[in-house]
């Protein structure tokens, strides 16, 4: 399946069926996952990376497991809005996520999300970095699928 404009999302999914968002790092994939009724978004677990295939089999699973219909993936934009090599290698990650299992992705522009949750759980929930090193990625992950989600609501459609 191609991929979709956020807001054309809603449209390629079932009704009463979870999202989840992706935060794409060189080590690790931040996983997060909506509510059936996409109004929340929930830091889920975070996959170590190892060959593609491998990875993209510990999503499925995930995604199978929680019914998911869809992807929100985050897409780390310069801060001018242009595309450079880590904006390329997560569209690369869909089309090869595609090959294997065709599923309703569409991108989300992640820039400052990290810093943002950095600061949160350093000025909100004083984590050490030691402690904030395993929560970081799928807590900027919900954050993505929750910008998406008030997206989509905020564009007059249902999530």
């Amino acid at each position: 399946m191609p991929v979709l404009d956020l807001l054309d999302l809603p449209g390629a999914c079932p009704p009463e069926t979870a999202w989840m968002g992706l935060d794409l790092g060189e080590q690790t994939i931040g996983v997060a996952v909506s509510d059936t009724t996409r109004m929340i978004a929930s830091p889920l677990e975070l996959i170590r990376k190892t060959k593609f295939t491998e990875d993209a089999q510990a999503l499925f699973k995930l995604m199978d497991h929680r019914k998911v219909s869809g992807l929100v993936i985050g897409l780390p934009l310069n801060m001018d809005g242009t595309e450079g090599p880590r904006a390329q290698s997560c569209r690369a990650f869909a089309r090869n996520l595609d090959r294997l299992r065709p599923v309703p992705v569409a991108f989300q522009d992640e820039r400052l999300s990290t810093s943002a949750v950095e600061r949160f759980l350093i000025d909100e929930l004083d984590l050490s970095r030691k402690r904030r090193a395993g929560v970081v990625d799928r807590t900027a992950a919900a954050w993505i699928l929750q910008g998406a989600l008030d997206r989509v609501r905020d564009a007059g459609g249902r999530p």
